[in-house]
C-alpha cells in the first residue's frame, strides 16, 4: 500500500543513476580514441513528418554563443528561434507534424511545460481548450474532454471515458502520477479515439511522454522553494553506451508541500499536504540502422493527505480524522520498431503496471466539539490495487505517401485490467433528543473487477493529387468484464457476481485539402464507444448494470503555418451525438448520516457542439504570443431525472467557454518573462436535479527569470490576484439535527509565490 516516502526510495534512485553512469563511463573508456558513434536515428516517422522535421533541423539554431543543456533541455542560456518550434504528434498511429494531423490536438511541448508549469500536469491543463477536470482528489485524475468524462472516484465499475497514457503505460482513471519533471511533451487528442485506443477513449486521449535518452553525457538538477512549505529537488542524468549504440536516461524528483488548508482542531497545516516522489529510467538501443528498442520504467509514490472539505466552505478544516489520497504506482514499457521485410515496418508495444491506492476522508468533516451535543463521527476509506497488462502490434507500409500511392496499417491490441477495492465505512450518530434516530454503521465491501479488451484495427491513407488526401480506419473490439463483491452493508450481508460482454465497432474517416497558401482544410467523421459496466456496492441494488455508449463526432477544421513559420493557427468546429449516453447520478441514502452513493444509468442521447482554436505567433524576435479558445454547448436528450425533462440543461462539468492567453519574452542577455491568463465559464456541479453551479473565474500566473549558460533562476507567482474559485461541489445534507441540503465546495489553489533554480553540469 501507499506509504510515506522512505530513505530507501532516494537511495534506490541514486543507485540506479550511479549504475547507469558507470555503464556509460565504461563504454566511453572502452571506445577507441577518436571514435564517434552515429546518433540514434528515428525510424517509423511518416514521410511528411520526417520532411518537416528535417526542414526544422536545418533551420539555424538561435544561440547566443550558448548551448541548451543535453540533460534537461531547459531554456538556460538559449536565445529563441526567429521561427516557431516544430511540433510533432507521437500519440497517433503514425507520427506526424501537428500541422498535418486532420484532428483537434494540443501538444504541450517541453518548453511550454517549463515556462508555464511548475510540478504537475494540473499546472498547465487550462492551456488546453475544452479540457476540464473535477476536484475532490489531491491531484486531477477525473477528466472531461468536450464535456464527456467522469467526475467521481467510483462511477460504476472502472470504465473511463478519457484515456491516459504515460510512456505508453495505461493509467486511465488513475492519472495522478502525471508529474511534469523531465517530461518531453503532453499531447491531448480531443474527440473519440475509437480507432487509436478504443473503449477507454470515448472522449479523447491524454498522452504523457518523458524525455528520451541522448547521445551525449549530461547531468542536471532542479530545486524549488515556495510558500505553503513547497519545496522540490530533482536530478537528471543521461549518456551513451557507445559499444552498444545505445543510450540511457535516469531522473528522480521529490516534491513536498504543506497544502493550502489549516486544520484548526488538530493544530496542523499539513493534513491536506503533498509528498510526491517520481522516478523514471529509459534505455534506448539501436541494434540496426532501422531498428529501435526502448525500455521504460516508471515509479511514483504520491503520499498525499486529503482534508479538502469544510462545513463553512473555507480553507479551515475541523476534521478530527483527516484522510489520505495516496497512490504508489510502478510501470514498465517495451517498445520495438523494426523493419518487417517487404511487409513494411513492425511496431510492438508491451506494458505492465500496478497501482496501489488509498482514498479516505472524514465523512462528517468535524469533531466531537463541533457537533456537540450530538455525536456524529463517520469515516470512509477505500484501499485499491489495479494491475494492468497490454500488448499491441502494428504493421505499417513503408511507402512515401505520394499521389496515387496507398499507405496502410493493421494492428492488434489486448488489455487486461484487474481492479480490487476494499471499502470501509464506519461511524456513529447519537441524537440526545430523539434516540430513535441514533445508530451506528459498520459497512464492509470487498470487490474485484476484471476486464479484458481485445481489438483488431486497420487504416488506409492516400493522396488523390498534390492537394487532396484521405484516410479511413476501423477498429473492432470485444470487452469481457466480470464483477464480484461480498460484504456487509446496513447490517445485511451482500454478495454479487455478474458478467458482461460487449462487442463494439468504431473508426474514423478523414478528407483534407492542402492549399497553396500553407493551409490544411479537413473534415473528420469518427465513431467512438464506451463499454457497458456494473455499478458497485449499494448502487448495484438499484441498477446492477448499464449499457454501452456510442459517440459520433463530426469535425471540420483548418490549420497551417505562415510568415516563414512565425505564425501557427488552428481551428476546429465539432458536433458530437451521444447514443445511450451514460449518466452518473448521485443519491443520498435515507436516515441520519445515511451516506452518499453514485449510480450510472443511460440517457437516450446527448449532444455536444463547440469550437477549439489555438494560435502561436513569433511577433518579434524576442516575443512569442499564444492563446487557446474552447467553446462548448452541451445538452441532454431523453433524460428525465426525477420525472422532469431536463433536455434544455447543460451537462455537468462542461463550461461554455475556456480561454487562455500567454506572452513570453526573452532577451539575448538572458532575461526572460512570461505571463499566463486563463478564464473559465461557470458550470454545473452535477446532473439534474442538482442545479448548483461553480462561478466563472480567471487566473493570472507570472514568471520572471535569468538564464545563463549553465544555470537559470526563476521567480514565479501562481494565481497572483488570489482569485477564489471552485473545482468541485456537492449539494446534500451533512449537518445535524435538521439535515438540510446545502452547497459544499472544494476550493482551488490560492495565490502562491516561489523560486526555482536549475543547474546543468
Amino acid at each position: 500500500m501507499c506509504s510515506s516516502v522512505s530513505s530507501r526510495g532516494w537511495i534506490g534512485g541514486l543507485l540506479v543513476a550511479m549504475m547507469a553512469g558507470a555503464i556509460g563511463a565504461d563504454a566511453e573508456a572502452a571506445r577507441p580514441q577518436g571514435q564517434v558513434s552515429a546518433p540514434l536515428s528515428h525510424p517509423g516517422i511518416s514521410a511528411l513528418a520526417a520532411r518537416r522535421i528535417a526542414a526544422a533541423q536545418m533551420s539555424p539554431v538561435p544561440v547566443a554563443g550558448k548551448m541548451t543543456p543535453a540533460a534537461t533541455g531547459t531554456a538556460v542560456g538559449v536565445e529563441r528561434e526567429t521561427v516557431l518550434e516544430e511540433v510533432v504528434v507521437t500519440a497517433t498511429l503514425r507520427e506526424q507534424a501537428l500541422a498535418d494531423v486532420p484532428a483537434s490536438i494540443t501538444v504541450l511541448s517541453r518548453q511550454t511545460l517549463q515556462d508555464a508549469g511548475r510540478q504537475h500536469f494540473q499546472d498547465v491543463m487550462t492551456s488546453v481548450p475544452n479540457l476540464h477536470w473535477a476536484g475532490g482528489t489531491s491531484r486531477p485524475r477525473f477528466f472531461q474532454i468536450r464535456g464527456v468524462g467522469e467526475r467521481e472516484q467510483w462511477e460504476g465499475a472502472p470504465n473511463p471515458s478519457v484515456g491516459f497514457l504515460i510512456d505508453d503505460i495505461d493509467f486511465s482513471g488513475i492519472g495522478m502520477p502525471a508529474t511534469s519533471f523531465d517530461v518531453d511533451r503532453i499531447e491531448v487528442l480531443r474527440g473519440p479515439q475509437g480507432l487509436l485506443y478504443g473503449a477507454n477513449a470515448l472522449a479523447g486521449l491524454i498522452a504523457v511522454r518523458g524525455r528520451a535518452p541522448e547521445q551525449a553525457f549530461g547531468f542536471a538538477t532542479e530545486a524549488s522553494l515556495a510558500e505553503f512549505g513547497g519545496r522540490s529537488l530533482g536530478a537528471v542524468a543521461t549518456g551513451p553506451v557507445q559499444s552498444m549504440n545505445a543510450a540511457w536516461r535516469v531522473s528522480v524528483q521529490r516534491f513536498r508541500s504543506h497544502g493550502f488548508r489549516d486544520n484548526a482542531y488538530l493544530g496542523r497545516d499539513d493534513t491536506d499536504g503533498r509528498d510526491e516522489l517520481s522516478a523514471r529510467a529509459k534505455w534506448l538501443w539501436q541494434p540496426g540502422e532501422q531498428t529501435r528498442v526502448q525500455l521504460t520504467w516508471l515509479h511514483t509514490d504520491l503520499d498525499n493527505g486529503y482534508d479538502a472539505w469544510s462545513i463553512d466552505n473555507s480553507r479551515r478544516s475541523l476534521a478530527d480524522r483527516p484522510g489520505k489520497d495516496a497512490q504508489q504506482a510502478d510501470g514498465g514499457a517495451l517498445r520495438v520498431e523494426t523493419p518487417a521485410g517487404s511487409l513494411g515496418r513492425l511496431t510492438l508495444i508491451a506494458t505492465a503496471s500496478q497501482a496501489d491506492a488509498e482514498y479516505s476522508y472524514d465523512e462528517d468533516w468535524g469533531n466531537a466539539d463541533s457537533w456537540a451535543p450530538y455525536v456524529y463521527d463517520y469515516f470512509y476509506s477505500a484501499l485499491s490495487t489495479r494491475r494492468g497488462r497490454s500488448l499491441e502490434a502494428r504493421l505499417a507500409s513503408d511507402d512515401e505517401g505520394h499521389a496515387g500511392e496507398l499507405s496502410w496499417l493493421v494492428g492488434a491490441y489486448a488489455l487486461d485490467v484487474d481492479h480490487r477495492i476494499d471499502e470501509l465505512r464506519d461511524g456513529v450518530f447519537v441524537d440526545p433528543d430523539y434516540p430513535e434516530y441514533s445508530g451506528t454503521s459498520f459497512d464492509r465491501l470487498a470487490s474485484r473487477y476484471d476486464a479484458v479488451n481485445a481489438a483488431l484495427f486497420g487504416q488506409l491513407e492516400g493522396r488523390l493529387d498534390e492537394h487532396w488526401g484521405w484516410s479511413f480506419g476501423l477498429r473492432a473490439e470485444q470487452r469481457t468484464a466480470h464483477y464480484r463483491d461480498h460484504g456487509i452493508q446496513s447490517g445485511l450481508s451482500r454478495t454479487t457476481d455478474a458478467k458482461q460482454r460487449n462487442r463494439m465497432l468504431g473508426g474514423q474517416a478523414s478528407l483534407y485539402f492542402d492549399t497553396s497558401a500553407g493551409l490544411r482544410l479537413y473534415t473528420t467523421l469518427s465513431r467512438g464507444y464506451k463499454a457497458g459496466g456494473f455499478n458497485l456496492g449499494r448502487a448495484s441494488a438499484l441498477r446492477e448494470r448499464f449499457a454501452p455508449e456510442y459517440l459520433w463526432s463530426l469535425d471540420i477544421g483548418a490549420k497551417g503555418e505562415w510568415f516563414d513559420r512565425r505564425l501557427y493557427a488552428d481551428i476546429a468546429l465539432f458536433h458530437m451525438y451521444r447514443d445511450d449516453m451514460q449518466v452518473s447520478t448521485g443519491i443520498q441514502l435515507e436516515g441520519a448520516a445515511g451516506g452518499y452513493l453514485f449510480l450510472t444509468d443511460n440517457a437516450a442521447s446527448g449532444r455536444n457542439t463547440g469550437l477549439e482554436a489555438s494560435l502561436r505567433w513569433r511577433a518579434l524576435e524576442r516575443l512569442e504570443l499564444g492563446g487557446t479558445l474552447g467553446l462548448l454547448h452541451s445538452r441532454y436528450s431523453g433524460f428525465h431525472s426525477t420525472g422532469v425533462d431536463v433536455s434544455d440543461r447543460d451537462q455537468a462539468h462542461a463550461p461554455e467557454y475556456q480561454l487562455s492567453l500567454n506572452a513570453t519574452w526573452r532577451h539575448p542577455l538572458g532575461w526572460m518573462a512570461r505571463v499566463d491568463f486563463v478564464a473559465v465559464d461557470d458550470y454545473y456541479f452535477d446532473v439534474p436535479p442538482i442545479d448548483q453551479r461553480a462561478l466563472a473565474y480567471s487566473l493570472t500566473n507570472l514568471k520572471l527569470g535569468y538564464e545563463a549558460e549553465r544555470w537559470g533562476v526563476y521567480l514565479w507567482g501562481r494565481n497572483v490576484f488570489d482569485e477564489e474559485y471552485v473545482v468541485r461541489g456537492f449539494y446534500f445534507a451533512n449537518e445535524p439535527p435538521d439535515w438540510a441540503d446545502k452547497r459544499y465546495t472544494h476550493l482551488g489553489e490560492p495565490r502562491q509565490f516561489g523560486v526555482t533554480a536549475r543547474w546543468e553540469f
